[in-house]
């Protein structure tokens, strides 16, 4: 049986994005293991959402490559949607839906099959514990629930990859628990790339980490590598040259 380690999931090679004379990610180069919680960490401003959007296809590079699961994002989108699931900050959701209306109609969107579907439904119902709202309107649902329902909406085709920006950005701490409890339930066999900029998520659920600040990549290692010498804390204010987060 070989050794040699498993090719990465999620892969980003050189990526820039320029606004005019404004550069907001440049040369950022980074890969993300199977079945790790990699934290995408860096204060506000840094570049991380820019550079998930380049990674998931809604966002062109300037320049560079990104690849899920061995797949150009550039050059064939559609086939690393299939491998992707994606939650943007504040992911959009119809609120006159119910959860069930609304992860229905994505479903179909993905081209699942009825008998599929209704396995993915009830599976995504269960593991993001949205059962007691399914039939609720959605903007009748509390900001916990709602990111729950996206991030059914995220798993609902069963990818190998989940991105996900914030995801728990403005959650009281009950929720936020709840959160990265499902993250790390999702991690047993999926690849997961998540950005915050909240140190305490990098030490509840990540396994790796990489920082980036001024739109450059920083590090790239374990959070045991990151806080080597001193804290997370130290060192992410280090890196980041004292950028509030």
């Amino acid at each position: 049986m070989s050794d040699a380690p498993l090719p990465p999931l999620i892969e980003a090679i050189g990526l820039c994005k320029y606004y005019g004379a404004f550069t907001a990610v440049q040369d950022v180069s980074f890969a993300v293991p199977q079945g790790s919680v990699t934290a995408f960490l860096g204060p506000n401003g840094a570049g991380k959402s820019t550079t998930m959007k380049m990674l998931t296809g809604f966002l062109a590079p300037s320049a560079g490559t990104a690849r899920i699961a061995g797949i150009d994002v550039d050059t064939d989108r559609i086939a690393a949607a299939r491998q992707l699931g994606y939650l943007p900050e504040n992911g959009p959701l119809y609120p006159e839906m119910t959860p069930a209306q609304q992860l229905a109609y994505a479903g179909r969107v993905h081209g699942l099959a009825p008998a599929r579907l209704k396995d993915a439904l009830d599976r995504v119902a269960n593991s993001c514990r949205i059962d007691e709202v399914w039939h609720k309107p959605i903007r009748k649902l509390s900001k916990g629930f709602r990111q729950r329902v996206g991030l059914a909406q995220a798993i609902l085709h069963d990818p190998k990859v989940i991105i996900l920006d914030e995801p728990t950005a403005g959650l009281d701490p009950n929720q936020i628990q709840l959160v990265r409890d499902l993250i790390k339930s999702l991690a047993k066999d999926k690849t997961v790339l998540l950005s915050t900029h909240i140190l305490q998520e990098v030490e509840a659920i990540a396994d790796r980490v990489v920082l980036i600040s001024e739109g450059r990549l920083r590090f790239s290692g374990t959070p045991a590598e990151l806080a080597a010498g001193g804290s997370l804390e130290a060192r992410f204010r280090e890196l980041t040259k004292g950028v509030a987060a």
